[in-house]
């Protein structure tokens, strides 16, 4: 049995980001010890480990939480979890396509503008591209 530090060490959180993982039911320790500390075994670590890596994996709570329904339901399949892990892969490919079209809007707004500008901010060229909607490809293709 861990206590709530010794299991925030171990797995490289914070001891707040644990509290808040109990807050949001995804997390619950094992006991609490007679002054009320908490308590972790390895089954509370496992789970807490699973969080962490569905986070890196760009699982937000709420859909972390869902796969940890998941594991608890009765008859459920490895394709229940496939298709959530699908699911987001497709929304990352989404926001990634998104940041790139950004990016471009980007570049194209620093290439008008040449290094070592004095001109007034009045003469911006990237303010004036940005006023002119030069950059509005990135936004829409960001909202579809």
């Amino acid at each position: 049995m861990l206590t709530i530090g010794e299991a925030a060490q171990r797995l490289a959180v914070s001891a707040d980001s644990l509290r808040y993982y109990e807050k949001q039911g995804l997390l619950v320790p094992t006991e609490r010890t007679g002054a009320g500390y908490r308590l972790y075994d390895a089954d509370a670590l496992r789970r807490l480990k699973f969080i962490k890596h569905a986070q890196q994996c760009g699982f937000s709570l709420a859909e972390v939480r869902e796969l940890l329904e998941i594991q608890g339901r009765e008859g459920a399949r490895c394709e229940d979890v496939r298709r959530h892990a699908t699911e987001k892969k497709l929304q990352l490919e989404h926001k990634i396509r998104a940041l790139r079209a950004m990016s471009a809007a980007l570049s194209e707004l620093i290439d008008v503008c040449p290094a070592q500008n004095d001109k007034p901010l009045e003469a911006c060229p990237i303010v004036a591209a940005l006023e002119a909607g030069l950059a509005v490809p990135a936004r829409s293709e960001e909202s579809s």
